[in-house]
């Protein structure tokens, strides 16, 4: 039997959504406070605030495609599985990321101070992590309603990421987040044909429409004010989505030279996303320590490349934390099966 080759565009979409990530945590926490900082700096800002559509629901979107066997399975073991290690490294680099930015306390990002910070943001205040415990939770949401009619998962789904990207929820750190973005999640693991078939169709004359399409919208929704209109940012994220798969499909088929660094990067997502705060932040305090002045040219350079810069050295980090056998931190249930097959061992040594 033949075996099914492997779809490129999923990972260009996953390789340019942890880029869109980092490149917003880029300029959102680094240039947008440096002193002398001008209007490119600001449309850096701007740029990067008409991404936010794109950005993360994509993301949850190609993941809800690829947890299909995982929810369905008669077996719960699986799912229970992925869940688990997700929430175990939300647990490690929540942590982690406690300790590390003490170096740099100057850093605008949230870190817990005290025990009680620390517990709530293990639980209901998620920090800039959050991705994490967002696919835990959509995991076991997506099992318990496994057997429930996509035609009334999907609507129900809308409606709960409508109502928190309305701003009706308390303001706990990025529970919000978690809570809007389940919608992309069922999408995904629901209607996975129709999104496959939406890439197989896709043209670069249909891109450039839904690019334009989508800047319309974005552009109609900000001059108006109509953020947190009901229902109003989901459906403009649907139309962002939309656009995305597009025109990740367009380039896996035609634009090789691009394409291939995006899924050698989409592949590699977990071990980015989860460290790259660490070297921004001290980045940013090396550079502010540093007093370099800014110029029109530096900041608009300077976003990409520090870009570049802390995704290398995520990779970079994650290599060698694997090779010193530390790969537990990134997936800490290998510790419980480590300790099982000692026992195990143990259980069949002879007694002296």
């Amino acid at each position: 039997m033949t075996a099914r080759v492997r779809e490129g565009w999923p990972d260009v979409a996953k390789g340019i959504c942890i880029v869109l990530v980092v490149l917003w945590h880029v300029v959102t926490k680094h240039m947008i406070d440096m002193p002398g900082a001008s209007g490119v700096t600001g449309f850096w800002a701007t740029l990067n605030a008409q991404l936010l559509p794109l950005r993360m629901p994509l993301f949850f979107l190609v993941s809800g495609m690829f947890a299909g066997r995982a929810v369905t399975a008669i077996d719960g073991t699986s799912w229970r599985r992925r869940a688990a290690r997700l929430a175990a490294m939300y647990v490690v680099w929540v942590l982690i990321q406690t300790l590390a930015l003490a170096l740099a306390p100057d850093f605008d990002t949230a870190r817990a101070k005290d025990a009680g910070e620390l517990l709530a943001q293990l639980t209901i205040s998620p920090t800039n992590l959050w991705y994490l415990l967002a696919l835990a939770a959509y995991l076991l949401v997506a099992r318990l309603s496994r057997d429930v009619p996509t035609s009334v998962v999907l609507p129900v789904a809308f409606v709960v990421s409508a109502v928190a990207a309305s701003g009706l929820l308390p303001d706990l750190g990025n529970l919000w987040q978690v809570v809007q973005n389940l919608f992309f999640f069922v999408a995904g693991l629901r209607l996975r044909g129709m999104i496959e078939s939406l890439a197989a169709h896709a043209s670069p004359l249909r891109m450039f429409m839904l690019a334009a399409a989508y800047a319309c919208c974005a552009a109609v929704v900000g001059i108006l004010g109509m953020r947190q209109w009901p229902g109003v940012w989901p459906l403009l994220s649907v139309t962002a989505v939309v656009f995305g798969v597009t025109a990740c499909a367009v380039l896996d088929r035609r634009v090789e030279w691009l394409a291939g660094p995006l899924r050698w990067v989409g592949r590699r997502t977990l071990p980015i996303y989860v460290i790259h705060m660490i070297p921004l932040a001290l980045i940013d305090g090396a550079l502010r320590g540093a007093s370099i002045r800014t110029s029109p040219l530096i900041e608009a350079v300077e976003p990409l490349l520090l870009t570049v810069l802390v995704i290398a050295i995520c990779l970079a980090a994650h290599t060698v934390l694997v090779r010193c056998g530390l790969g537990v931190l990134f997936d800490p249930l290998l510790l419980s099966e480590r300790l099982r097959r000692r026992h195990a061992r143990a259980g069949r040594l002879p007694s002296r």
